[in-house]
């Protein structure tokens, strides 16, 4: 597939700490514009100034490349450009800097915005913080029945975004999903039955199947972005893979329903239980998925496991700023399960949690590392001594510790 590059860059400047009088002279701005533009390679056609009363200048630029503008404040010093040019011809944010220069500006603040192209994705992150992802290619974008569905070429690969939110890219999907499933299936007894809530791409079928499962129950709400995954994703379910899983003609059995629902009414018990959602939306009390977060819906899943069994769950990231979800998420778990681990990946941007309703015959961190050589699949992002640090729970989650986790005694003795 071809790639598309956007077909422009818009600069809007805020220069500041100007001497008044320059933002008042029409001809002495109308020129300074001029000038920058030339200097950036621009093709400047048109150039007019008008001045308003009592003070205050307005000057447009008419460009081949399209246009830019000068608006002044004398009284507070100030001029807010707009520059924006089409093609590689003409560079505007040279042209804004230059003019800042040119006014003698103390300072200038400059925002850059690409217009045309593939566009790009705003990701919120936390208050006050958003993510940009560039798009090149735009492979698919839809609305299923539940979700906006976008697949796209970024810096990280061939990527995925659910409601304006990445949930798994090309060059790091296998570092979280090792993450997510590996330590998993290592703290667990057995895993031969596996249950898969969530994970559209396909991928913790996958690894469940090398790591020894002989039935995965893959279950997935939203069966459209399903099968675009399977068909535009270079990782995960191809077509072929996907239409075997829905017509249950091999190990992995898809199940296109509600992830509670099927914990309810299904008649199984598995050995692992993962539930890989899009992040929990605490601020968004009425949204479907916050269900499957919840301390009732771990219960729930409990009663599902065989002996030895446990549960692992996408937890948000660990890192201070927005570990809100993570310590809500280890507090449910605590409230559910006698022992509980948590799991840290090597991109420091998510963290799962595993509960377990039997004890562990060990340390769990010790136990995942010497278990790893008879996984029977070889991680390619892990390995013994990056398990046991993963397993090391951020001294935030350390000081919740209950004193039934923290003393072997008391744990033995449960």
């Amino acid at each position: 597939m071809q790639t598309s590059h956007p077909v422009g860059r818009h600069v809007l400047g805020e220069l500041r700490g100007i001497d008044p009088a320059l933002l008042d002279d029409a001809d002495g701005l109308r020129h300074a514009l001029r000038t920058s533009l030339l200097a950036a390679g621009a093709d400047v056609r048109q150039v007019i100034a008008e001045p308003f009363q009592p003070q205050g200048v307005t000057v447009v630029a008419l460009l081949a490349e399209s246009h830019a503008s000068i608006h002044t404040w004398p009284e507070l010093g100030s001029a807010f450009v707009d520059a924006f040019t089409c093609g590689d011809g003409a560079d505007p944010v040279y042209a804004v800097r230059r003019l800042a220069l040119t006014l003698g500006a103390d300072d200038a603040a400059i925002e850059v915005v690409d217009r045309g192209g593939a566009g790009r994705v705003d990701e919120p992150i936390s208050p006050g913080l958003t993510r940009h992802w560039q798009l090149d290619a735009v492979r698919v974008r839809t609305r299923t029945a539940l979700q906006e569905v976008l697949i796209a070429d970024t810096a990280h690969g061939v990527t995925l975004f659910c409601d304006g939110e990445r949930q798994s890219a090309e060059h790091t999907q296998l570092t979280y999903h090792e993450a997510l499933f590996v330590p998993a299936a290592l703290l667990a007894e057995r895993r031969e039955r596996v249950l898969v809530i969530g994970s559209s791409e396909g991928v913790v079928s996958e690894l469940a199947m090398a790591c020894g499962a002989v039935t995965v129950d893959h279950v997935d709400l939203d069966r459209e972005c399903v099968r675009l995954c399977a068909e535009h994703l270079p990782y995960g379910y191809t077509p072929a893979a996907l239409a075997a899983a829905e017509a249950h003609a091999g190990p992995v059995r898809m199940h296109h329903d509600d992830g509670l629902a099927f914990v309810d009414k299904a008649d199984g018990t598995w050995d692992v239980i993962v539930v890989d959602l899009p992040d929990e939306r605490p601020d968004e009390p009425g949204a479907q998925l916050n269900r499957l977060y919840t301390g009732d819906f771990l219960t729930r899943c409990a009663a599902r496991l065989r002996r030895g069994g446990v549960v692992v769950s996408q937890a948000g990231s660990p890192a201070q700023w927005r570990d809100a979800t993570l310590r809500a998420a280890w507090d449910r778990f605590g409230a559910v399960f006698p022992h509980r681990a948590y799991v840290g990946s090597p991109e420091h941007e998510w963290a799962f949690v595993c509960g377990l309703p039997d004890a562990p015959p060990g340390d769990p961190a010790e136990l995942v590392a010497a278990r790893l050589d008879g996984l029977g699949y070889a991680p390619r992002t892990l390995d013994a001594a990056s398990l046991r640090a993963a397993l090391v729970p951020p001294l935030r989650l350390r000081r919740s510790l209950t004193r039934m986790e923290i003393d072997p005694a008391a744990r033995s003795s449960r």
